[in-house]
C-alpha cells in the first residue's frame, strides 16, 4: 500500500490546444524522498504557481517526449530558477535521447538561449531510452516504448517510490502491449484525448472501455483530455484528472 506522504498533484491535464481551458500536460508526484515532475508544458510555470508548488520543491522533471505541451516549459523553468529562485539545489532533467539537445534547441528557438547561462546549482541531463531504468534518488524511473509521433521518441514511464508505483502513459495511440506494461501500478496516469475513436496517435475513451478488462492496476485517472472528453457525461466508470487535482497514494 502507497503512504500517506506520497500524492500525486495534476498541474496540467489538457491536450496541446488547453481544451476547456486547462493547461497542458505536468504532473508532480510527491514521494517521500523528494519530488518528480512528469512532462512540463509550456504552461506548467503558470499552473505551479496556481498549485501554491515552488519550482524548488522539484528535484527532477521527466519528459515523456518532444512535443512543445510536454516539455516546452523547461527552458524559463530553468531561467527562473536561476533569477527568481536563486536556486542551489541538484535539479535533473530526464528524458529520451537527446534532452540536453532538444531542451537547448527549444531555448534558442523561444529567444531563451541557456547555452551560457550561469547555473549556481548543478543541471544534470539524463536519458533515458526505452526499457532503461534509472535510479533518481527519490524515485526509479522505468521507460516502455509508447505508439506516438515516432520523431518525438514517445515512451511511458513507470515510477517507484515510497512503496507505490504510479505509471503514466505520456501520450500514446493504443497498442497491445500497454496493460502489461502498467499492470500492479497503484495508479496509472493514462491519456484519453478522444472520446471516440479517430486518430491512431491518441487514445479514446471508446478504446479504454473495450478493453477496461485488460487492466489490473489500483486506480486509473484519464487525462490529456481533449475538448469532447471534458464535455462527457458519461466517462464509463474511470476517473477523469482536472487541473488542481490532488490523488493521495
Amino acid at each position: 500500500m502507497g503512504q500517506t506522504m506520497s500524492e500525486l498533484v495534476c498541474v496540467g491535464t489538457s491536450d496541446a490546444f488547453g481544451a476547456a481551458g486547462r493547461r497542458q500536460s505536468a504532473y508532480l508526484l510527491r514521494l517521500p524522498l523528494g519530488a518528480v515532475l512528469l512532462d512540463c508544458g509550456q504552461t506548467t510555470l503558470t499552473g505551479l504557481d496556481a498549485c501554491g508548488i515552488e519550482r524548488d520543491e522539484v528535484d527532477a522533471i521527466v519528459v515523456s517526449h518532444f512535443h512543445a505541451d510536454h516539455f516546452g516549459g523547461i527552458p524559463l523553468f530553468l531561467l527562473g530558477s536561476i533569477y527568481a529562485d536563486h536556486r542551489t539545489r541538484p535539479l535533473r532533467v530526464v528524458g529520451p535521447p537527446g534532452i540536453e539537445a532538444r531542451v537547448r534547441e527549444a531555448a534558442r528557438a523561444l529567444g531563451h538561449s541557456i547555452d551560457h547561462q550561469r547555473f549556481h546549482f548543478d543541471l544534470r541531463f539524463e536519458e533515458l531510452p526505452h526499457g532503461g531504468a534509472l535510479d533518481l534518488g527519490p524515485a526509479r524511473l522505468r521507460a516502455f516504448e509508447t505508439f506516438h509521433s515516432p520523431d518525438a521518441h514517445p515512451h511511458g514511464v513507470l515510477v517507484e517510490g515510497g512503496g507505490i508505483q504510479v505509471a503514466y502513459s505520456g501520450d500514446t495511440g493504443w497498442f497491445d502491449e500497454l496493460p502489461a506494461h502498467v499492470n500492479g501500478s497503484d495508479l496509472f496516469m493514462c491519456e484519453c484525448t478522444l472520446e471516440r475513436r479517430g486518430y491512431e496517435f491518441h487514445l479514446s475513451l471508446d478504446e479504454l472501455a473495450e478493453r477496461r478488462a485488460a487492466f489490473d492496476c489500483g486506480r486509473i485517472v484519464l487525462t490529456h483530455l481533449g475538448a469532447e472528453m471534458r464535455a462527457t457525461r458519461d466517462p464509463r466508470g474511470f476517473d477523469l484528472a482536472d487541473d488542481g487535482l490532488v490523488i493521495k497514494l
